[in-house]
């Protein structure tokens, strides 16, 4: 039966990344950041919370001190009592020049350390996410963007939270000097910023979400600028002129995302302008009060003067404040999106009571397999059942999007099937521990990686623990026919297999990395997952693809007795390659259509046998030399 109403798989989030953005507590954020920091440097975060408190202390301590110093000069008090005053506002002054320093340093080594913290923390979850789905859902992208480009958020946010703390306490000191001078004119003063801290607060979410609203802009506007710098698109874009219309592409998404940040920007200006007016008039209204309230004898010369200080003093800490509560939104929103990846459910379910992966002994099974990548896909998989007998190979044809390579995700544990089961002698792989599982395969996979490493790097990958294991590394590639072209690169095997990052003391050495070919590459891909060596399955997704006919029936034939008595699944749209195979399962629209050998499907006249004729008749063919 169809399961066109098949349940989310396991794992899926269905709830929408945009709907959840900005809707994390900000108080459960900023405790959550001061525990990252906290675990990552916990002498710094004392260190920056020590010099906050004393930094709060000193602009109350300097008002009060001049005032008294002032009344002192004016009443004729005692030098020793003046020489102490004086000693004061020097201790005070000093402070107030050195305290922001040290907390600035603090703040930052909190910084650096919390964003190693935070960094860690993000890409192990990453990590956690072990299938492909998560990697398919633009939000999460999205959202992991943002939190890999705000790692140093968590820091941000606690030496924002510090520094609204010392604004706080600097105010709240600055306000017991004001209220001995005035009680309304405190009132006014602290009622002028009320619409100042309201007004910020607004900037930063709206910033936040066009930070977010921009996001796949940003995206996209980097990938456009990678194909412009990229020497593998180089080819491409050079023979077909595409420089003008990626760099035109790029820019939009660039220009985009200014359009929105200039609206946010104007704004801005317009309403943090008219908050300074408001500013400026409160500070000046109450300068003539204080100078005609002296005049008056209602205010003495010290009280002024303190109040003078005290009305600057506190509209700085108050802006101070203000800024520093926006600026702590903002970085408790951006470390919302570490925190919600942080969060994410693992896209594959984890087995509460995982059966051991045993030696295969009896083969695997697909039973009645059905598979979609989304529930508002078509299926790419439609009730797939076949056998792959223990020591035996077993190719896949059919024509392109039948669901080979799909087999081979589902195979790897890469995804699960919607419905229907994958066994492992008898055993569902999703019964088992996928780390044992993945150990026992070797796959290489039709579109492999190419990495930026060196030549020995990027065939031991296969086996990290065979990564100094030089032998093991020249062995694989020998049997993948590349040894002798990476034994000849200018640094053999130590030759860095890219041009974009050097290697040595002289960057600028020309011989400090090397370019493969394409069949080169695939060499290499194949040697790194016969690094794997005796492993329970090896899975072959078009070996041989990018090889010329040569090459190819020298990796084949090379293949051939590396498979002998393994257990193994291959997949190629050349038919002579796998007809060689034990058993050839072709495949059609999703379901099995044939299944037998060579010979077998050859008498059969279906599918398999109108493809090989085609394809043999290439070489056949009248006027056309083999």
């Amino acid at each position: 039966m169809s399961p066109d109403h098949a349940d989310p798989a396991p794992g899926t989030d269905t709830t929408s990344g945009a709907a959840r953005a900005g809707t994390e507590p900000v108080r459960a954020t900023v405790v959550a950041a001061f525990r990252l920091a906290g675990r990552a440097a916990p002498a710094q975060l004392t260190a920056a919370v020590v010099v906050a408190a004393v930094s709060a202390a000193a602009p109350a301590a300097t008002a009060w001190l001049t005032r008294e110093t002032v009344n002192g000069i004016v009443a004729g008090v005692g030098a020793g009592r003046l020489l102490a005053l004086v000693g004061g506002l020097a201790v005070a002054g000093v402070a107030v020049g050195v305290l922001p320093h040290a907390a600035t340093y603090a703040r930052a080594e909190l910084g650096r350390r919390s964003a190693v913290r935070a960094l860690d923390e993000l890409y192990r979850a990453v990590e956690r996410q072990v299938g492909l789905r998560r990697f398919e859902d633009p939000p999460f992208l999205d959202r992991l963007r943002m939190a890999g480009s705000g790692g140093r958020a968590p820091g941000d946010l606690c030496g924002a939270v510090l520094n609204a703390g010392t604004g706080l306490l600097s105010a709240a000191g600055l306000v017991a000097a004001l209220l001995l001078v005035s009680p309304l004119m405190t009132g006014i003063v602290l009622a002028a910023a009320v619409p100042v801290l309201g007004m910020e607060l607004l900037l930063a979410r709206q910033r936040a979400a066009v930070l977010w609203r921009m996001s796949p802009a940003a995206r996209r506007e980097f990938f456009f600028g990678q194909l412009l710098g990229h020497p593998v698109a180089a080819k491409e874009v050079r023979l077909f002129g595409l420089a003008g219309f990626l760099r035109e592409r790029m820019l939009s998404e660039h220009r985009a995302i200014d359009v929105a940040q200039r609206r946010v920007d104007r704004r801005a200006l317009a309403t943090q302008g008219g908050l300074a007016l408001l500013g400026a008039g409160v500070a000046g209204g109450g300068l003539i009060w204080a100078v005609f309230a002296a005049r008056d004898g209602r205010l003495g010369v010290g009280d002024v003067t303190m109040f003078v200080v005290t009305v600057a003093g506190l509209q700085a800490a108050l802006a101070g404040l203000v800024s520093s509560f926006a600026g702590a939104h903002a970085s408790a929103l951006l470390f919302a999106h570490h925190r919600t990846v942080l969060a994410t459910a693992p896209d594959l379910p984890v087995p509460a009571a995982p059966q051991p992966v045993p030696a295969l002994r009896r083969g695997i099974e697909l039973r009645d397999v059905w598979f979609r990548y989304a529930d508002d896909k078509p299926w790419v998989l439609r009730g797939v059942t076949f056998t792959i007998p223990h020591g035996l190979s077993v190719a896949l044809a059919g024509h392109n999007g039948a669901g080979k390579t799909t087999i081979v995700k589902l195979l790897c544990r890469l995804y699960d099937p919607t419905r229907g089961s994958i066994r492992w002698d008898g055993v569902d792989l999703r019964q088992v521990p996928l780390d044992d599982l993945r150990r026992r395969i070797a796959t290489v996979f039709q579109d492999y990686m190419e990495y930026d490493l060196t030549a020995a790097e990027n065939v031991g990958l296969g086996d990290l623990a065979a990564l100094s294991d030089r032998e093991r590394i020249t062995a694989a590639a020998r049997l993948a026919g590349i040894d002798g072209v990476l034994a000849g690169l200018p640094r053999g095997y130590d030759t860095m297999l890219s041009q974009i990052f050097a290697v040595g003391d002289d960057p600028d050495d020309p011989e400090t990395g090397a370019m493969l070919s394409g069949g080169q590459w695939q060499r290499v891909a194949l040697a790194r997952a016969l690094m794997r060596g005796e492993r329970d399955l090896l899975v072959l997704d078009e070996p041989t693809a990018g090889l010329d006919a040569e090459a190819e029936h020298e990796i084949h034939a090379r293949l051939r007795a590396h498979r002998a008595g393994r257990t193994s699944l291959l997949i190629s749209h050349r038919l002579g390659a796998v007809a060689d195979a034990d058993r050839i399962v072709v495949l059609r629209n999703g379901v099995v259509a044939e299944e037998g050998d060579h010979t077998e499907l050859i008498a059969a006249r279906g599918t398999y046998a109108r493809l090989f004729a085609l394809q043999a008749s290439g070489y056949t063919r009248t006027g056309v030399e083999p």
